[in-house]
């Protein structure tokens, strides 16, 4: 196995104004220890030793997760990855891990940079799909969490919608913040229940995206105006990840992202690929340095723009693509 210790280090350290120099050195890394990666950009005819910008850089399209072992070494060297979750007959993306417990304490401290202490927090999750099949990242990620606020009260959901609405009104008056982490279309069914919910002042109600067939596809303004029509709330937030990033996003509302300090968003021209935007939106390339054993630079299907505060907007999804479990909401 190769020493990604050097590269997990210097990641847990980053500022601000080391991410592209650790951004192109992780470039020439897996431009010489990824061969998948190193074969698209022979296939692109790319002089790596000519790439001196982050813009110059060539990002490796999603879909070769599904195809793959996109690793660093020898793929035999990784005996665990995370698979995203997807319909029937449907051929899902692998995400071969360098370690697990390097990931948890990663998304841990993406997290409480944005919300706080995790031992503030009651953590219920209602992930519905995602717990009925092995591998998921969110599910890791959660559980992770449920153990990090310490609280007797937090725990998973399934289809046990009325024990669900009686815990969170039960933890109306407590002095712990609730954090209720769903799915999107099990947030919609919850939100659907004829008894009436009382109001919580300490209550976080975020929507990882994904309907997996369950609903019609629905803008998200509608969504989060269901939602926040039966929680009494001013804001839903929302989480942005994917089985190929080992980083997420965080909104606190009206689905504008903050970036974490391991993550950045290019965008490039809907109509090519290999072009960047010159308009306000385009298609959604990621550097995700925690990336590191993998592929840092990864071309997604996902559309967005930015606003004029530099946060990031996630539009939807280009039309061609191949519908994914975790979708974002599209009409």
């Amino acid at each position: 196995m190769l020493d990604f210790k050097s590269f997990s280090d210097r990641l847990d350290n980053l500022t601000p104004g080391q991410f592209e120099n650790l951004a192109l050195d992780l470039f020439r890394f897996q431009a010489t220890s990824n061969k998948i990666y190193q074969a698209y950009l022979r296939a692109r005819k790319i002089d790596f030793f000519a790439v001196d910008a982050l813009r110059d850089i060539p990002f490796l399209p999603i879909r070769f997760f599904k195809d793959a072992a996109v690793v660093c070494g020898n793929p035999t060297d990784y005996t665990s990855f995370y698979s995203s979750s997807g319909t029937t007959g449907m051929i899902t993306s692998k995400h071969y891990i360098w370690s697990e417990s390097w990931y948890l304490r990663h998304t841990q401290r993406i997290f409480e940079k944005e919300y706080g202490p995790l031992r503030d927090f009651h953590v219920l999750a209602l992930l519905p799909a995602y717990l009925e099949r092995p591998g998921s990242s969110l599910v890791s990620m959660a559980n992770f969490f449920i153990d990090k606020s310490q609280s007797a009260h937090s725990g998973f959901y399934l289809y046990n919608q009325e024990e669900l609405l009686e815990k969170l009104q039960s933890l109306k008056n407590d002095s712990k913040k609730v954090l209720l982490l769903g799915v999107t279309f099990a947030l919609l069914d919850l939100a659907e229940s004829e008894k009436p919910f009382s109001k919580m002042e300490n209550l976080i109600i975020m929507e990882t995206g994904g309907m997996k067939g369950r609903r019609k596809e629905m803008v998200r303004e509608e969504v989060h105006d269901r939602l926040k029509s039966f929680f009494q709330t001013e804001v839903i937030h929302s989480e942005y990840g994917m089985t190929e990033l080992m980083s997420q996003a965080y909104s606190k509302g009206n689905g504008k992202y903050t970036l974490p300090d391991s993550m950045r968003v290019l965008l490039r021209d809907i109509n090519d690929p290999l072009s960047w935007a010159t308009k306000s939106q385009g298609g959604i390339n990621i550097i995700d340095l925690a990336n590191f054993h993998s592929c840092a630079f990864i071309e997604t299907q996902d559309l967005g723009k930015f606003d004029e505060k530099g946060q990031l907007e996630v539009l939807g999804r280009f039309d061609n693509s191949e519908l994914r479990g975790c979708n974002l909401l599209v009409q």
